[in-house]
């Protein structure tokens, strides 16, 4: 035996229990290293792999890495699709990776993304397909069907339960309108439940429904989905207006958020800047092909005089918001172009990044011919166990 084996055997013979670091500091490590390590540490010994599936070490380890962004991008309304994650700085595009699921209706709508996980559902006539899936373990669960056909959603967490919840509200056609029904989905339950509207909406209604644009933005504890609705005002002609709805996922409360006033614009839609609650204009500009985009910030939540109109954009050829990304980037849609494919011309729409403060216009590739829609990610151990779990 050599003289190096004599010393390492030497010295592992000398370690005892007093040599072992304790194991708040122990779990204090591993909660700062990233998703990869932790699973293949739960190999390691048995205490290790139940103190990493717990919830309160998964949500620990989410606060140590919540800084660590991403963007994901996913081609809307299409089969089976794939999607990209990208450097939230730079938009440096990672390799996409496949959607490991199907639905029943073919195609696909991506509902936003939440400490780590997305969801989707079915578009179509299917509307039961509801999938929860996390990337960076390799793992997707398949909701239980819900009682009713719900026609938007939104994902959200419930800090104060350690618990994600999904919300989805149906709309009826019937005429005169009822009030639109919600159902919540509980991870830690497995479970739907109904849930009350519990807001008045406006009397005498006539047509309601959801500018569902964008997926609804989780903003201080609370979901939010904008509606116009048109009433018949009493006798006094008809009204249109809209209307913004949020959703307390720890109370499990509905109310209305105040909006601005700021006169008549082609569409309203809502979504998050920097964490805070922010809406959108557009409206038509003074040249032609051009389109004025107003940001406005809520800078006190639920506050209607903090709301401020951060900036008003001329964009050229806009055909479309998607959204910001978390350094407060704009990534639009631009209109179509001919572009020469294989010797033949083809119509093909940009994406493209716009820094607020210089406007410098970054176009960004993608091989996506659809609307994409996009979200912030970062790796989580979210749905590590649990009931109806798939592996891939």
């Amino acid at each position: 035996m050599s003289q190096r084996k004599k010393e390492r055997g030497a010295i592992l013979r000398r370690r005892t229990k007093r040599d072992d670091l304790p194991d708040e500091i122990v779990l204090e490590i591993l909660a700062r290293l990233p998703v990869k390590s932790l699973l293949r540490f739960r190999c390691v010994c048995k205490p290790w792999y139940s103190s990493i599936a717990k919830p309160s070490f998964i949500s620990t380890h989410h606060l140590n890495h919540s800084h660590h962004g991403y963007v994901i991008h996913i081609p809307r309304n299409i089969p089976a699709p794939s999607s990209s994650l990208a450097r939230d700085g730079a938009f440096e595009t990672i390799p996409e990776f496949r959607v490991p699921f199907t639905f029943q209706s073919q195609f696909s709508r991506f509902v936003g993304s939440c400490n780590g996980l997305l969801c989707f559902t079915g578009h179509g006539s299917k509307f039961n397909d509801v999938y929860l899936w996390n990337p960076s373990i390799r793992k997707f669960k398949r909701l239980p069907n819900n009682q009713f056909p719900l026609l938007t959603f939104g994902i959200g967490y419930d800090s104060q339960n350690n618990d994600f919840k999904l919300v989805g509200i149906s709309q009826a056609f019937a005429n005169p309108k009822p009030p639109p029904e919600a159902e919540v989905f509980s991870l830690s339950s497995d479970s739907w439940k109904r849930v009350e509207l519990g807001i008045s909406l406006r009397p005498n209604l006539v047509y309601c429904n959801f500018i569902d644009y964008l997926p609804s933005p989780f903003v201080s504890g609370r979901l939010h989905w904008m509606f116009k609705f048109l009433d018949d005002g009493g006798g006094q002609g008809r009204r249109c207006a809209d209307l913004l709805l949020s959703f307390d996922v720890s109370s499990e409360k509905f109310n209305e958020v105040p909006l601005p006033n700021e006169g008549s614009c082609f569409t309203r839609c809502v979504t998050s800047f920097k964490g805070k609650l922010a809406l959108i204009e557009i409206r038509s500009g003074a040249q032609p092909y051009s389109t004025l985009c107003s940001i406005w910030v809520m800078r006190e939540y639920g506050v209607i005089d903090s709301w401020n109109k951060l900036r008003v954009l001329s964009i050229e050829n806009l055909h479309d918001f998607i959204g910001f990304t978390e350094y407060g980037l704009h990534l639009v849609q631009k209109g179509p172009r001919l572009v020469s494919t294989n010797s033949k011309l083809k119509r093909k729409r940009k994406y493209v990044l716009i820094d607020p403060k210089t406007l410098h216009e970054k176009e960004i590739s993608t091989q996506a011919d659809y609307r994409l829609e996009v979200a912030t990610y970062m790796e989580n151990l979210a749905l590590l166990d649990g009931r109806n779990v798939v592996s891939y």
